[in-house]
């Protein structure tokens, strides 16, 4: 049997698209999705699987959801006592830097199951071991680690082409911006959805690109320029009306920041337009209480900076401590130099 997390089997459905279990005659097997009714397979379903084998592409940022649905799978197969084996993919964004506040446990949920930062720097193996190992989960993992693959890696590095894990993620350039802009989703502001810029392109009607960008400019923000421009989304937010915003540039991948870029572009825009700006209601991600945002960035206490007035700069000072603590606990899961 095929276990399908969020985006299907092929990474064809689109963000939050719930999926059905089906029977694929050309493989003649059953395809059961992790992203419908229910996020792991019923027990009689369960009990036919001998080993599970778990092989995607995790994109390093902890509000992408196949990591979560993998973490379900463990915790269900160690209750089970089945074995897991974990065939393991580079991190995309490399795998030595870490970035953004650790999620609270107060805030769980399916864009974030454990305490872990937005940017974590580890494989999807290293991160599975981590947290089997750090929260007693006790499943049996068996890794099959990558041959060649160094953590100061970028993709580029790889030598491998990038292939679409979801329609959103085109390209290698979306990954890398993604830990930032997908906090976009949990705002009144695009992020660029029903583009072919996903994450890349961002605004909304009421922006002038102009303004937006000469503001953002004066920000300095290391690695990124900014181009004003107008797009028209096919599909999600703002579909078919005209958006004015910025499409963001990587110039040194190196010294980028996606999530300090990311809380800068919120906090510019909700300064700018003030009486326009919302920050998105739920339901998001099964979540039917919490704000998007929080479960996003894995706190309150980033949104109430922001909206207090706080610095991005002071509230990166803010969640380096938890940083620090959380890379000093990584250290024995590490497989690769």
């Amino acid at each position: 049997m095929i276990l399908a997390p969020e985006h299907g089997l092929f990474g064809a459905q689109q963000d939050q698209e719930r999926s059905k279990d089906y029977y694929d005659r050309r493989r003649k097997m059953w395809v059961y999705s992790l992203y419908g009714k229910k996020l792991v397979p019923d027990m009689s379903t369960s009990k036919k699987i001998d080993t599970l084998v778990i092989d995607v592409q995790d994109i390093g940022t902890r509000y992408y959801t196949f990591v979560w649905s993998a973490v379900l799978l463990i915790q269900h197969m160690a209750q089970l006592n089945k074995k897991v084996i974990i065939l393991d993919r580079p991190n995309p964004l490399n795998g030595t830097t870490i970035e953004g506040p650790v999620l609270t446990m107060s805030h769980r949920s399916f864009v974030g199951l454990y305490p872990i930062p937005v940017r974590h720097g580890l494989t999807i193996a290293e991160l599975c071991n981590f947290i089997n190992t750090e929260y007693d989960i006790g499943a049996d993992i068996e890794v099959i680690p990558m041959k060649g693959w160094h953590r100061r890696f970028f993709y580029h590095d790889t030598g491998l082409h990038w292939t679409i894990p979801s329609p959103n993620m085109p390209s290698y350039t979306t990954a890398f911006v993604y830990p930032g802009m997908c906090l976009l989703e949990g705002t009144n502001v695009s992020e660029g959805r029903g583009t072919t810029r996903p994450f890349e392109l961002f605004g909304a009607p009421w922006i002038d690109p102009f303004q937006l960008v000469r503001t953002l400019q004066n920000k300095h923000l290391a690695g990124a320029a900014f181009r004003p421009t107008v797009f028209i989304p096919t599909f999600h937010k703002f579909k078919n009306e005209l958006c004015g915003g910025a499409h963001i540039y990587i110039t040194d991948i190196k010294k980028f920041e996606p999530v300090v870029t990311g809380l800068t572009i919120i906090k510019v825009i909700r300064d700018l337009y003030r009486h326009r700006f919302a920050w998105r209601k739920p339901p998001y991600e099964f979540e039917k209480h919490k704000l998007p945002f929080d479960i996003l960035i894995g706190n309150e206490w980033v949104r109430k900076a922001i909206e207090n007035g706080v610095s991005i700069n002071t509230i990166q000072k803010r969640w380096q401590k938890d940083l620090n603590q959380f890379k000093k606990m990584r250290k024995k899961y590490l497989l690769y130099t």
